[in-house]
C-alpha cells in the first residue's frame, strides 16, 4: 500500500481507503463479514476508515468503533461527518453550534475514542451562517476533539467564501474536501481541484466506481447480477446511471483494463489516482475478496497513453450540477 499527505499536510493516508456508507450490518453474519473486511483492510496496510453519524443511524460509527478498538489509535485515521437529522428535533440537524456540539460528542462515544481524524460538513446548510459553522469546527481542532476539518459536497463558491471567512476570522484552516469523483462525475475537475491546489487542501472522494459501474458487473444487454445494488438500493442511484451512454462506456474500458491484466474496478481507482491532488479513494467493499481487489490500484501507475485512450471513451466536457 502506498500512503499520500493530506494535501500539503502531515497527515499521510492510504491510497486506498475503506468507508461505511453500505456496509450491511443487517444481522450477526453480517456483521461478522464487515469484521473481517476491516481486518482484510488494516493488514493489508489501509489506514483510513471513513463512515458518518447518520449512516445507518449510528451504527456504521459503533461498527468502526468496535472493528478497530483491538488497534493502537496511531495506526489508523477515521472520519466521519455531521449534517443530516438524527432526530426529529428542530436543532437535530444542520451546521449550527448547537447541533456540531452535540453531535460530535456523540460520534466520539460511537466510536470509542478521543478524538476524530477527519470530520465533515456532510452537506451545505443554508439555514446557518458560514462563519457560525467554521468558528464551532476551528474550535473543536482547538480542544482537541478534532484534528483536521472539511467539507463533503460543497460547491467551488461555497468551498471559496469558506476559505475566505477562515481567513478573515483567523481560523484552524480547512484541510480536507470528500466530493464526488468517478469515471462518470468529474465536475471537480473543473474547479474545485484547482482551489484545492492552491490552498493545499486534500482531496477524498467517495463513490470512485459510480455506485458500482465501473466493476464491470453491470453489462449491456444483460439482466442485473442477482444480489446487486441495482436489485435492492432505495434511492436507485446505480440505476440512473445504467443509461445506455454510460454502459457503452463500460463495453469499451474493459478491452483496456483486460489488455493491462486487471479489472474494470482497479483501473478506475487507478484513473482517479492519477491526480495528484487526491490524497486517498474512499471505496466500499461488502466483503474481503472486493477489498484485495481493490488494493491493487495503489501504486499503478497509467500509461500517458492509456490515460488518453480513457479521455477519448469518456469524452468528458465540463457542465453545471447540483452538488448535495
Amino acid at each position: 500500500m502506498k500512503y499520500r499527505n493530506l494535501g500539503k499536510w502531515g497527515l499521510k493516508l492510504s491510497e486506498i481507503a475503506l468507508g461505511s456508507w453500505v456496509t450491511d450490518l443487517s444481522d450477526t453474519d453480517a456483521e461478522q463479514t464487515a469484521l473481517q473486511t476491516v481486518k482484510t483492510a488494516f493488514d493489508n496496510g489501509v489506514n483510513f476508515f471513513d463512515c458518518a453519524d447518520a449512516y445507518s443511524g449510528g451504527a456504521a460509527e459503533r461498527f468502526f468503533g468496535k472493528a478497530l478498538n483491538e488497534h493502537a489509535r496511531n495506526e489508523f485515521v477515521v472520519s466521519t461527518k455531521v449534517f443530516f437529522p438524527m432526530g426529529k428535533g428542530a436543532n437535530d440537524w444542520g451546521l449550527s453550534r448547537k447541533h456540531i456540539i452535540e453531535q460530535i460528542d456523540r460520534s466520539l462515544k460511537n466510536l470509542r475514542m478521543d478524538y476524530i481524524d477527519l470530520y465533515f460538513c456532510h452537506r451545505f446548510d443554508p439555514t446557518t451562517p458560514i462563519e457560525e459553522t467554521m468558528q464551532v469546527l476551528s474550535d473543536l481542532v482547538q480542544q482537541g476533539k478534532i484534528l483536521y476539518y472539511g467539507v463533503s459536497e460543497w460547491s467551488p463558491v461555497q468551498i471559496t467564501e469558506a476559505l475566505s471567512v477562515i481567513k478573515e476570522l483567523h481560523l484552524r484552516p480547512l484541510s480536507v474536501i470528500q466530493p464526488q469523483y468517478n469515471m462518470a462525475d468529474r465536475y471537480i475537475e473543473d474547479e474545485i481541484i484547482g482551489i484545492c491546489e492552491k490552498n493545499g487542501i486534500g482531496i477524498v472522494p467517495f463513490s470512485p466506481l459510480a455506485q458500482g459501474l465501473f466493476t464491470g458487473k453491470y453489462r449491456k444487454g444483460t439482466p442485473l447480477p442477482a444480489g446487486s445494488r441495482a436489485t435492492w438500493q432505495a434511492d436507485r442511484q446505480i440505476n440512473d446511471l445504467l443509461t445506455e451512454e454510460n454502459l457503452d462506456k463500460v463495453e469499451k474500458l474493459i478491452p483496456i483494463a483486460e489488455g493491462l491484466g486487471i479489472p474494470l474496478s482497479v483501473l478506475a481507482l487507478a484513473w482517479i489516482l492519477r491526480k495528484k491532488q487526491i490524497s486517498s479513494v474512499i471505496t466500499g467493499a461488502s466483503k474481503p475478496a472486493q477489498l484485495l481487489a481493490n488494493y491493487a490500484a495503489s501504486g499503478l501507475e497509467l500509461s500517458d497513453e492509456t490515460i488518453l485512450q480513457i479521455d477519448r471513451i469518456l469524452d468528458y466536457h465540463p457542465f453545471v450540477r447540483k452538488i448535495g
